[in-house]
């Protein structure tokens, strides 16, 4: 990427390609003595002292570049008159010591070498190009004289590539070649230079005030150029050859100019007042930015800047157009994708350069072969060309032309249902394998079961958790009751309120996600029908066969079916011979060379061309024949199927296949539907189950610190009943919190004198392991389903009144440190403290549920989307 002059925008120049010497004097001399005679070398040696000396200027740098445009130019035309009179290949008989070698422009690391001479003339004219595009690049196009010599010379340097293209390109990659004169790249870099002439263009009707809607339809004109040259860059083999920074800047370039589209067609709508439409293309233009911005990298600072200024004026001319229609207009805004095209107008094109390059007028060597042979080698091309060009039409034509009628006439679709070897259409048969893989809806039950077991599993952790508070509250009630007002500590119900309403939501949670199942379960049971279509294998076996007819009075069918297969057959041997008739045409103009048969013959080369263009004749006849048998044969089956449809009813079998499609395509729809809301159910499951499990370990730990404090309190108050006095000094100590080990209460409390013990905490049930539990995430807020609108969806946590209104796996412990202290002799710190950590639980005893013998898998909930569609 050559360096831009400072002007409105950046643009890119080419560099030229580097080569290595090599030297054409003495070859070619040694050719022409050994061909022809001593005397003509002779002759040719101030002709060959300039071929050799245009040869090493081109291996240097010159300081001018119309300078070496000119020489390029001159050095090609002499290429001709070289390749017209001395063929340069391997082969013993031709000049076979010349080797040309480049290097890819794009990858200076990459080079090539060959001995044809089509392969220098490639590089030359790359070179020839990228001269062109340094010329444009230099130009002021602050200047009118500047803008004008820099849109010509890229319009001149589109030429070039497009030339290369059409005519060097193919024939320069017989052997080892560079990418950048591929037909891929000089295409590319053809719509390159065009959009960089477009684009002064541009710049010339910005600077001389022209309407603005003229202004918008050569913008898209310069972004259709450039979206062009991208989906080149965007493809084999130019993706992975070329620096991110030109895809970058052509992409860039491509949303700036569409999007300066809409920005210039804008400001004319909005003189005409339609400003509904003005702000739907002002937002398509804005969003053209912002997509180009996430994936540029590397592109230039000035181009970003350009964007940046743009698209500030995008936004700026946003704001007044919404305002203005909020209060004035009061249009409905049109979607962008009811958005007509924008116009486009081209205003450039690649510079003819068959004049130019014109051999015709070249004197080098023009006294040992005629002119007229190289021009004679060039008509005659032209005319092969023709002959190629015409014929390969008629081919494609014949195939397209079978391919519609054979699908108007359901063939071979209805041959394979007749004998048992249809199969669905794609895309119907992968849904379905997709479904009978999951299980199929034989194994739906297994997944309810899994749904019913969790549920169980739930219900019975929360009735576990509100026993151990019962249980506790039952024992301080009847120590309140044994020893009356000596018994000071707070009352069970005013600490565990907040316990209770939680487990009392969660209940109202299991409440109203076992209905869900219910309606699961009435899906899968209304739908049982249906979907047991799905259980077929193959599937193909539940679409119903092309049957013989119950009755025949001639019992042809065999014969009718026999005829249509045959031919059948016969269309698709014509369509191997019409691919067989292509490729010899391509292989026959490859090897089609008569430049020894031009420069070996003086006169008229009428007779010559007659002779060798008959080379072709056969094969077009072929052509012509296949074309006229398949039309015949195309004839002969419509007869035949119009026979086979009336005997083997055929549109009745067509109407019963389809209505067994949709058959099938609504199970996959309705299983696909039940297997979410199962899904989503299980998601909901598991995750109440963690957020019961964390208030059951809440519970666990303050029922372990009330029994704590309540053996304390027996024994200061049997103490006080005997009369006994102590002091701080004698009987107090630190009780831990709750999460550090009682060493007081382990060494002085006596399990057999203490009042009933707490209850044990039962293990935590785990139906999934501990490596897929910990990202569980408590159900999104449920979305209504789109055909039920009014009502609530199922497995649904209220919020924010629900059980947890933090994800069930972080809930926040509740702060329990309350204002009223635990009785007059607790000199230990609150049962709970949300800096501590939780007390170890006790040990585990047989009462705990054991595991399901299952495993749930842990699935990730998709915030805002109802889980469960009502059946």
């Amino acid at each position: 990427m050559a360096a831009p002059t400072a002007s409105t925008n950046i643009m890119l120049a080419i560099h030229e390609k580097r080569t290595s010497s090599v030297d054409l004097y003495r070859p070619i001399k040694q050719y022409i003595s050994y061909h022809y005679s001593e005397r003509q070398a002779q002759d040719m040696e101030e002709d060959l002292q300039s071929l050799k000396e245009m040869r090493n200027e081109v291996d240097k740098a010159v300081d001018s570049l119309e300078a070496r445009r000119d020489l390029l130019q001159r050095y090609f035309r002499a290429l001709c008159a070289v390749e017209s009179r001395f063929p340069i290949s391997p082969e013993r008989e031709h000049v076979n010591t010349i080797t040309f070698t480049w290097y890819d422009t794009f990858k200076q690391n990459k080079k090539a070498s060959q001995q044809n001479i089509h392969f220098e003339k490639a590089g030359v004219l790359f070179n020839l190009a990228a001269i062109h595009s340094q010329i444009a690049l230099s130009a002021d196009r602050t200047t009118p004289l500047g803008l004008k010599q820099a849109c010509n010379s890229f319009q001149a340097a589109a030429g070039v590539y497009a030339f290369i293209r059409d005519n060097v390109s193919m024939k320069a990659s017989l052997g080892p070649s560079t990418v950048d004169i591929s037909v891929e790249c000089a295409g590319m870099l053809e719509r390159l230079m065009l959009a960089q002439a477009q684009e002064c263009f541009f710049e010339k009707v910005i600077a001389d005030g022209k309407p603005p809607g003229l202004c918008a339809k050569v913008s898209r004109q310069v972004g259709v150029y450039y979206e062009e040259a991208y989906s080149a860059l965007s493809l084999q083999p130019l993706n992975q050859h070329f620096d991110k920074t030109w895809i970058s800047h052509v992409q860039l370039k491509a949303a700036q100019f569409n999007a300066e589209a809409c920005y210039r067609f804008s400001v004319e709508l909005h003189e005409k007042e339609e400003i509904a439409e003005e702000i739907a293309r002002l937002k398509v233009g804005i969003a053209l930015i912002a997509d180009a911005k996430k994936s540029a990298k590397g592109a230039a600072s000035s181009l970003l800047d350009a964007i940046n200024r743009l698209e500030t004026n995008l936004n700026r001319n946003l704001e007044r157009a919404t305002k203005e229609n909020d209060r004035v207009y009061l249009m409905r805004i049109p979607p962008s994708s009811s958005l007509a095209p924008l116009p486009a107008a081209s205003l450039v094109k690649p510079t003819p350069m068959d004049d130019i390059f014109d051999a015709s007028k070249e004197k080098m060597f023009a006294a040992l072969v005629p002119d007229s042979s190289a021009k004679a080698l060039s008509r005659y091309t032209e005319m092969v060309d023709d002959i190629i060009r015409t014929q390969a039409e008629k081919l494609q034509q014949g195939s397209e032309i079978t391919r519609v009628k054979l699908k108007e006439m359901d063939l071979p679709d209805s041959i394979l249902a007749l004998e048992g070897n249809f199969t669905l259409p794609l895309e119907l048969k992968e849904d379905v394998e997709a479904v009978q893989i999951s299980g199929g809806p034989s194994g739906l039950e297994a997944e309810l079961q899994q749904l019913r077991d969790l549920r169980r599993v739930n219900q019975e952790m929360l009735v576990q958790t509100e026993e151990l508070l019962q249980k506790e509250a039952r024992e301080d009630a009847q120590f309140r009751s044994q020893f009356g007002t000596r018994w000071t500590r707070p009352q069970s119900s005013t600490l565990t309120k907040n316990l209770s309403d939680r487990l009392n939501r969660f209940a109202g949670n299991l409440k109203q996600a076992a209905e869900s199942d219910a309606r699961i379960e009435r899906a899968v049971s209304d739908h049982s029908a249906l979907m047991a279509i799905l259980d077929c294998k193959p599937i193909e076996s539940a679409v119903p066969n092309l049957a013989r007819p119950i009755m025949s009075l001639d019992s042809n069918e065999d014969a009718i079916v026999g005829e249509l297969k045959q031919s059948l057959r016969q269309l698709e041997n014509l369509g191997a011979q019409r691919a067989g008739l292509e490729d010899m045409l391509k292989d026959m103009k490859r090897k089609d060379d008569i430049l020894p048969k031009l420069m070996a013959r003086s006169g008229s080369y009428e007779d010559l061309f007659k002779k060798e263009l008959g080379k072709y004749d056969s094969i077009c006849q072929e052509i012509a024949q296949n074309i006229e048998a398949q039309e015949q044969l195309l004839l002969q089956i419509q007869a035949q199927n119009d026979n086979f449809a009336a005997v083997f009813n055929l549109e009745d079998y067509k109407a019963a296949r389809e209505k067994s499609y949709k058959q099938i395509a609504a199970a996959v729809a309705k299983i696909q539907e039940i297997k979410e809301n199962i899904n989503e159910g299980l998601k909901f499951y598991v995750t109440l189950q963690d957020a019961i499990k964390n208030v059951k370990q809440q519970c666990s730990d303050f029922v372990m610190t009330r029994n704590i404090q309540c053996q304390e309190m027996i024994e200061d108050v049997q103490r006080q009943v005997a009369g006994l006095k102590f002091t701080d000094e004698k009987t107090s100590y630190a009780y831990p919190s709750a999460g550090q080990p009682n060493q007081r209460g382990a060494q002085q409390i006596d399990p057999q004198s203490a009042p009933h013990p707490s209850y044990p905490q039962p293990p935590y049930y785990r139906s999934v392991d501990q490596s897929t539990a910990g990202y569980m995430s408590p159900p999104a807020p449920p979305q209504a389903h789109p055909s039920y609108p009014s009502h609530q969806p199922p497995y649904h946590v209220q919020q924010p009144s629900g059980p947890y209104q933090q994800p069930p796996q972080t809930v926040q412990q509740p702060n329990l440190e309350y204002s009223q202290p635990a009785y007059s002799g607790w000199r230990g710190p609150p049962y709970y403290n949300p800096h501590s950590q939780p007390a170890a639980p006790p040990p585990t005893t047989s009462g705990a549920h054991p595991p399901p013998p299952y495993h749930v898998p842990s699935y990730p909930p998709q915030q805002g989307n109802p889980y469960y569609n009502r059946q």
